[in-house]
């Protein structure tokens, strides 16, 4: 093999992560991390687009889904009546809510650093579902907030 193809291999690995960590940590929201959660009038207006939107950067996955996430942010904020604050939320999620930055809002945050991208095995899919039973447990356990499902 030549050294040329020897190197790439190499970067990708390093790049890429490994896409089978140990455990899942639990689920945890900072809301629009350092993006404010709404306007000076209704400090919390996107918040729950925020929130929606850290659920699948906290369990990761493929580049494809992260895409995708990032959209689904920004078509929620931009529906709440805020296009321009959405394309610059847009902006901002896919210049540092990459895996490669060792960030506490990086895709796959609820996984070691580096992680990277890559299809959740399967029973990385069940520890996915079993810590966000454990958090809808917590969070909707005071029969005060509605469970939105």
């Amino acid at each position: 093999m030549k050294l040329k193809n020897m190197i790439s291999i190499l970067v990708f690995v390093v790049i890429t992560g490994n896409a089978n960590s140990s455990e899942l940590k639990p689920f945890t929201s900072d809301g629009c991390s350092s993006f404010p959660d709404g306007t000076f009038q209704h400090k919390l207006l996107w918040r729950n687009c925020c929130v929606v939107h850290d659920k699948t950067y906290w369990q990761g996955g493929t580049a494809e889904q992260r895409k995708i996430a990032d959209l689904e942010l920004e078509s929620c904020v931009a529906e709440i009546g805020e296009p321009k604050i959405a394309k610059l939320m847009l902006a901002g999620v896919r210049v540092g809510g990459s895996p490669h930055w060792p960030t506490k809002f990086r895709w796959g945050y609820g996984w070691d650093y580096p992680r990277g991208y890559g299809e959740l095995l399967p029973e990385e899919k069940t520890m996915v579902g079993e810590k966000w039973k454990a958090f809808e447990a917590t969070i909707f356990k005071d029969r005060t907030i509605k469970n939105p499902h």
